[in-house]
């Protein structure tokens, strides 16, 4: 049997920390790597506090984390925004958004690739957006996001002889923290939002862990270098945030 030990990033609320329940509710042992402590109480959780958009703490953290638990499955999840239009964008912004979307998921699965090449297993899940087709305000949020679904593509060429899966969960509008530091919760923007999904909701935290979930999976072997966009249906029509 491969041991089941997931390092999942941003772990400590929202989407990530919904991905965490998820993973310890099928018997996996996860790592969470976030800025802040993880509040779950179970005994198969570990929280490791860092701050994942310094290079240099990330990769202490990593190879703290590949030392004690020797991860098999990766889980990308950590990821802020920085919004602005094109005459505002700030190339600092740009930077800490490469170091944090992409940097940092390089960074642990080339830690985590020699356990799981010794294994001859391993699942990497790396979180988009559907931001990464386009969204006003977005450039380097967009740009980083999109910049996830061609790394895994490439990864997954790479390591599919080794037995290891790469592929790529894009989420749309989610009710998140992250979402109502953009949309006011309970305003008519939100309703306005709600109401333009094609499925007429938005969504939660638990579609999204579902969703890494199958990718995860150890029987989902001859599944990689894919996108799921878990989005309500607006990666195939107009979103307007």
């Amino acid at each position: 049997m491969t041991p089941k030990v997931a390092a999942v990033t941003g772990g400590s609320a929202g989407i990530g920390k919904a991905i965490c329940e998820d993973l310890l509710a099928q018997g996996y042992e996860v790592v969470s790597l976030a800025r802040r402590k993880a509040e779950i109480d179970h005994p198969k959780l570990r929280s490791l506090e860092v701050d994942l958009s310094d290079r240099a703490a990330t990769g202490e953290a990593v190879r703290e984390v590949v030392e004690r638990f020797a991860p098999t499955t990766i889980v990308h999840n950590a990821g802020v925004i920085r919004a602005a239009l094109l005459p505002e964008v700030k190339l600092d912004d740009l930077d800490a958004l490469v170091d944090l979307h992409l940097g940092c998921a390089i960074q642990l699965v080339q830690g985590a690739l020699p356990a799981m090449r010794a294994q001859r297993f391993g699942r990497v899940v790396l979180l988009s957006s559907r931001a990464a087709l386009g969204l006003a305000t977005r450039t380097s949020y967009s740009a980083t996001k999109a910049g996830m679904l061609g790394m895994a593509r490439t990864w997954a060429l790479e390591l599919a002889a080794d037995g290891i899966t790469v592929n790529v969960v894009a989420p749309g509008p989610i009710r998140t923290d992250m979402f109502y530091d953009v949309v006011e919760a309970g305003s008519e923007k939100e309703r306005a939002l709600a109401a333009s999904v094609p499925v007429k909701r938005l969504g939660e935290s638990a579609d999204v862990a579902r969703a890494v979930r199958f990718f995860a999976d150890p029987d989902n072997s001859f599944v990689t270098g894919q996108v799921l966009y878990v989005c309500g249906g607006t990666s195939v029509g107009s979103l307007a945030l």
